[in-house]
């Protein structure tokens, strides 16, 4: 789809759920909104697909929906119907299949039953009351069993994951990345502990589909933005014209600003996927491999799906990998949070800060990691900002 016209109150880099949550509330707000797209579909890495099998994959790695945001929840149910989803992950320790986060099911099964009781009782009386513990409290306790514990899940669980997902030693990775791995003190084996968890019925691309069909949108696709839109004098030029309308961009922030301090750098993931005439591969919908393998887990997409397709099913293989900006079949799926790199990006915001009607959104244009309802929370709270009250976003 080429522009209607050249009225357009708003520009929208990107169809992920940044930029397409944005497009829908200006678009409510009466504003013409332009979407431009890199890719030949909607729904940023969100898209799925339906293959001649029948079975819809996530096309750029698994996700599913959980949140405790209320809000998020509720905007999401106007564009599609929703079931109810638990996602629960299996780890493959010492040769046995455990679930993910390590909790007192993942204990029982790995340890004596003399020892997993003793550290069990310890566990409980250090921290009563608390559903869950950080893996970096359990290493640094005074207690010895407590220490130990810790360290066992630590080693097992978490180093070597780490050191294949991020390709560096495990003492540059950020703190914030550790404290994710949380020891469940108990026995409840879901992967997420949110309100509110669900998954797509018909899948996430006819949630993106409901979500743009507004007649205040119109979407460019298979379209680079930057070869539209430049920024020269702290002002933004389209179609070689000033635009003073309000710019949102989701892409990658060095990019906008042709890597003038250099590129970001990111981990990226070879996604292989592979087909099996049978009725299921395993017995969850994501099997961690933290140690033997070089990939770090499959999943298998009709535990997703909930799809009844008989001897048929799909699994994805994630390698991790260096990202190369220079490679267009390269995706940045991971930021690489150290104090060098927050630097660098700080360097670019500090220029995306002096152009007035120019603000960014999402993972990429802000450095970060975000869930996708942290992602969608951020991108109301940029519209409240932006569209109620013009002004910039700090």
């Amino acid at each position: 789809m080429k522009e209607k016209n050249m009225n357009y109150d708003v520009i929208i880099v990107g169809s992920g759920f940044a930029g397409s949550t944005l497009a829908r509330k200006f678009a409510e707000d009466n504003k013409k909104v332009l979407i431009y797209e890199k890719r030949n579909q909607i729904s940023g890495n969100m898209y799925e697909e339906t293959l001649d099998s029948g079975i819809r994959v996530h096309k750029y790695g698994p996700h599913i929906f959980h949140t405790n945001d209320k809000e998020v929840f509720e905007f999401l149910k106007q564009y599609g119907e929703w079931y109810f989803y638990e996602h629960k992950v299996l780890g493959k320790i010492n040769n046995v299949l455990v679930p993910i986060p390590f909790n007192f099911k993942s204990l029982e099964l790995l340890f004596p039953k003399e020892e997993a009781d003793e550290i069990k009782n310890k566990l409980l009386k250090k921290y009563p009351d608390i559903q869950k513990v950080s893996i970096l409290d359990l290493i640094h306790d005074s207690d010895k069993t407590i220490r130990e514990f810790g360290e066992f899940v630590y080693k097992n669980v978490f180093e070597n994951y780490t050191a294949k997902q991020w390709n560096i030693p495990i003492s540059e990775i950020d703190k914030s990345v550790i404290n994710r791995v949380p020891v469940i003190l108990g026995y409840d084996d879901r992967y997420f502990q949110d309100k509110y968890q669900f998954m797509p019925k018909y899948g996430y691309t006819k949630i993106f589909e409901e979500l743009l069909n507004h007649k205040n949108i119109d979407i460019c696709l298979k379209t680079n933005a930057l070869t539209e839109i430049s920024i020269n004098d702290n002002k933004i030029y389209w179609k070689d014209k000033e635009y003073k309308g309000i710019v949102i961009y989701t892409g990658e922030i060095d990019e906008l600003f042709n890597y003038k301090y250099g590129a970001l750098p990111y981990r990226s993931l070879d996604l292989v996927f592979e087909n099996y005439n049978m009725n299921y591969f395993q017995s969850s919908s994501v099997v961690n491999y933290p140690n033997e393998e070089k990939f770090t887990r499959i999943t298998e997409f009709k535990y997703f799906s909930n799809q009844l397709i008989e001897n048929k099913t799909t699994i994805l293989k994630e390698y991790p990998k260096k990202y190369d900006y220079k490679d267009d079949s390269s995706i940045p799926y991971y930021a690489i949070i150290n104090d060098e790199n927050l630097e660098k990006y700080n360097k670019y915001y500090e220029l995306v800060k002096k152009v007035p009607n120019l603000y960014m959104c999402g993972r990429l244009a802000e450095y970060k990691y975000y869930n996708m309802d942290a992602v969608i929370a951020r991108a109301l709270e940029l519209y409240k900002k932006v569209g109620n009250k013009n002004e910039k976003s700090k």
